[in-house]
């Protein structure tokens, strides 16, 4: 094992600490690991995280665990579950929130969306929600039933 030198540190990154503090918000310590390694992150020692290695972190930079509400009306909301409270797919909420139209916080880029329950803005969420249910499919499709034809 190399030797550390003098100056070299070995912590995690800031930008790994801020992640954290905002999946906390919607995640347990095993989802956060994993999505930790699925981003492929590592600890400040190069180490894969586990949950014990999150909870450690945690602790040490002072992030209050997840803790889901007890009467299931979380204030904060995943991808699914707040395209499921306003109506719309998951990728109509997305692409708003891409496209600055409803508040969201993407901390990974290969993680989940976080959303407020009280922030999106009841106007602009009401226009994604009418854009969202007004692109039906294309007219030219004409829906396929199966016909059968009788051969006797």
């Amino acid at each position: 094992m190399p030797k550390r030198r003098r100056g070299q540190r070995n912590s995690t990154s800031g930008d790994i600490i801020a992640a954290v503090r905002q999946l906390v918000l919607i995640a347990n310590d095993d989802l956060i690991a994993g999505i930790l390694n699925r981003n492929g992150l590592v600890t400040g020692h190069g180490n894969r995280w586990t949950r014990e290695r999150v909870t450690a972190h945690r602790s040490h930079h002072k992030i209050p665990v997840f803790r889901p509400a007890p009467d299931g009306n979380e204030p904060w909301l995943n991808l699914n579950k707040a395209a499921r409270l306003l109506g719309v797919a998951p990728k109509t909420l997305r692409l708003a929130a891409e496209a600055g139209d409803i508040e969201g916080v993407h901390p990974l880029p290969d993680g989940p969306w976080i959303f407020s329950r009280r922030s999106p803005n009841r106007r602009l969420s009401a226009s994604v929600i009418a854009r969202g249910k007004t692109q039906n499919t294309p007219r030219d499709r004409i829906p396929t039933s199966k016909t059968y034809s009788s051969t006797t």
